[in-house]
């Protein structure tokens, strides 16, 4: 049992009762949703791309076809790398929204038997010392990485590859700074729960509330399924009492 759950006067926290740093913190939070769910989206060219492909090259002729008739892009080495653009796009967005939604990889052997203080200051020191300061080296060298392929104009290492390599180069860049506005998001809400009035509550990212462990699985609720409500049943129920309600209805009317 965690050591917390002794506190029995929990107040959650309303939107205007919350400190500038949640405030902060929910704006980040916002702001690596809208930018994850846009890379999702990037799953649809990659998929469609691929099989594509993959149908175009069994056409031989066709393909050859097409590429000096129609355009270059049915070449298989402009499509393989749009497959590339594609899921790097995908990949380096999605990072942070997999952090604040905690659906990312963990080694839980570990943490998952600590208590809920230990839990916190775990990923505090791993953000403070590790994760944040890693991503803001990386974006670093990563802004130079794009920054030349900009300037020499650098193309494909392939004859027939894709140009402007900085547009993809740049989604790098773009996918660390979301991972670290997840990152700093996560930082704020630890240091409220660490050093805040132990009493507040809201709505965590990565660690759950002492009162809550185990009502949520990778950042969404866990049901459970002997209190849950049979959907046949609740339909059932709820279709008898439509058709009770109109029959008073028409009774009434009557």
């Amino acid at each position: 049992m965690s050591d917390s759950t002794t506190t029995v006067n929990f107040h959650r926290l309303t939107e205007d009762e919350m400190p500038w740093p949640l405030r902060a913190c929910e704006k980040l939070r916002r702001f690596v949703d809208v930018a994850g769910r846009f890379g999702s989206w990037f799953i649809l060219p990659l998929v469609l791309i691929t099989v594509f492909d993959l149908g175009l090259r069994k056409t031989g002729e066709f393909q050859l076809w097409l590429i000096d008739n129609v355009s270059p892009i049915f070449g298989s080495t402009l499509l393989q790398e749009l497959e590339w653009h594609s899921h790097t796009v995908l990949f380096t967005l999605v990072l942070g929204y997999g952090y604040i939604w905690n659906t990312h990889v963990r080694v839980d052997l570990v943490r998952e038997n600590l208590h809920f203080r230990k839990k916190l200051w775990l990923e505090f020191i791993g953000l403070t010392f590790f994760f944040i300061p890693y991503l803001c080296i990386l974006v670093y060298f990563a802004s130079i990485y794009a920054y030349d392929a900009f300037m020499i104009s650098e193309v494909s290492a392939s004859l027939v590859g894709l140009s402007h390599r900085w547009i993809i180069k740049s989604f790098l860049v773009a996918g660390i700074i979301v991972s670290i506005s997840a990152g700093v998001a996560v930082w704020l809400q630890l240091i409220i729960a660490l050093f805040g009035p132990q009493n507040n509550r809201f709505p965590m990212m990565t660690v759950e509330w002492p009162e809550d462990e185990g009502s949520m699985i990778e950042g969404k609720e866990r049901l459970d399924f002997e209190k849950t409500e049979d959907i046949l049943a609740k339909r059932t129920r709820e279709l008898k009492e439509r058709v009770a309600a109109e029959e008073a209805a028409a009774k009434n009317g009557s």
